[in-house]
């Protein structure tokens, strides 16, 4: 029972750190520019650091194409991170009103001095605003999945525990929504964006030691 409150307790720290990824004013994104760069900072469990890229595609439906890297602040910043591959796609457009997706795989890793965690998953989000080529105003919920984990314990948790075994354990061990709002002001090549909202875990009984998130960034585009 010990051993399996510190394995749920460490997953609810690890699974919960948010995606942070590319947020696109699609009415001020032109045809011309291709390529995307943002760097952000936000607040989940602590201060994060992300950067990303993307690469819009020349489809008749707007897609564009990322990848973002996260990592929270401390001393040895490499030990936990975040990556995340996929892609964004506007759906639907009525006047300045816009609905879009973004659906990525994630690899994350996270260690404490009791375990290593290695996890994929995925992160799939819904967002719908208010769009002009200065500014706009959204709303986005999203699902965070942890779909399968490597264990790798230390030689401490060892000691106390020997029968406990390292690997790959399935079936998924936890989920996080998130729901909140964003919004923006543009520039001709420039996005300044903010987003803040609530997380809650996929059971809807477990509440997390933060609840909730933000996340201020700036994106550069050009050919």
């Amino acid at each position: 029972m010990k051993v399996k409150f510190i394995v749920i307790i460490t997953l609810a720290i690890c699974f919960s750190m948010q995606s942070y990824s590319q947020n696109l004013n699609w009415e001020n994104l032109k045809p011309e520019q291709e390529h995307v760069v943002n760097i952000n900072i936000g607040w989940d469990y602590g201060l994060v650091f992300g950067a990303g890229y993307g690469y819009k595609l020349k489809t008749k439906m707007p897609v564009v194409l990322q990848a973002s890297q996260s990592f929270p602040s401390g001393k040895n910043i490499f030990d936990d991170f975040k990556t995340k591959v996929g892609a964004q796609i506007r759906l639907y457009k009525l006047n300045h009103i816009q609905l879009s997706t973004s659906i990525n795989g994630v690899y994350r890793r996270y260690q404490n001095p009791l375990v290593s965690l290695s996890n994929f998953g995925s992160d799939v989000s819904v967002t719908a605003g208010y769009y002009r080529s200065r500014y706009f105003v959204a709303g986005e919920a999203g699902f965070d999945k942890a779909i399968v984990t490597h264990f790798k314990h230390s030689n401490s948790f060892k000691d106390i525990y020997p029968k406990v075994r390292d690997g790959w354990y399935e079936p998924a061990t936890g989920g996080n929504f998130q729901y909140g709002l964003k919004t923006g002001f543009s520039t001709k090549n420039s996005d300044v964006t903010l987003r803040f909202g609530k997380v809650i875990t996929q059971d809807f009984k477990t509440t997390p030691l933060i609840t909730f998130y933000a996340e201020f960034g700036y994106a550069l585009k050009f050919k």
